[in-house]
């Protein structure tokens, strides 16, 4: 008899509140959530391989691996490995589109295509990943080359906390964009985990 049992959720450290909140509401006692680390937002070549290793390592112990990866800019490459290793992941091409909607999205895309988005954790932490991690506290110059093609900041909140809506519209003014304010809760993400329960309750139980 097989011992494995469960449902792991590889997963991006930037989703990991967000994942943690959800198993934890809904009492999925029977999923674990492991992230690898939101800093390969800036590197995300580092992301296929990553994912890939994660599977064969859990693949003895869990009944079913799901990632909450979108494309995340591999470029198609996350999804030759997770084609290759038979595991699903949650779709669209960024967290950016699952947590507006694909549609939310798109209409966002195609009304200023020049958009910077900011989820809870990247306005939470964008002095780390983005100020800090691409450099732009020692090399200021590089600035424009960033982000000159951006015309407007879209921060698309999960959680309704005037202290981070606060800290986008800083994020904003820094990058002197034109900020907009929207309200996405988990989208996507809550759709795509409530799915993948109902999928695996019947087969686990």
């Amino acid at each position: 008899m097989s011992k494995r049992s469960g449902v792991l959720i590889i997963a991006c450290g930037v989703l990991a509140r967000e994942i943690v909140a959800l198993i934890r509401a809904n009492q999925w006692q029977h999923m674990t959530v492991q992230c690898l680390p939101a800093e390969w937002h800036n590197t995300p070549d580092k992301i296929p391989n990553g994912v890939r290793n994660k599977i064969r390592d859990a693949r003895d112990r869990f009944a079913r691996i799901f990632v909450a990866y979108a494309d995340c800019g591999t470029g198609g490459q996350l999804d030759q490995v997770l084609k290759e290793e038979g595991v699903e992941r949650i779709s669209g091409a960024h967290c950016y589109e699952f947590f507006a909607g694909a549609k939310t999205f798109a209409e966002l895309s195609d009304a200023e295509p020049g958009t910077f988005y900011l989820t809870d954790f990247l306005a939470q932490h964008f002095d780390r990943l983005i100020y800090r991690g691409l450099g732009l506290d020692r090399h200021p110059q590089l600035m424009s080359d960033y982000f000159g093609n951006y015309r407007k900041l879209v921060y698309l909140a999960q959680m309704e906390k005037p202290r981070l809506v606060a800290k986008a519209r800083e994020v904003a003014k820094y990058l002197d964009l034109e900020f907009e304010y929207r309200f996405s809760g988990y989208g996507d993400l809550g759709r795509a985990l409530i799915d993948l329960n109902g999928k695996t309750t019947a087969w686990l139980s």
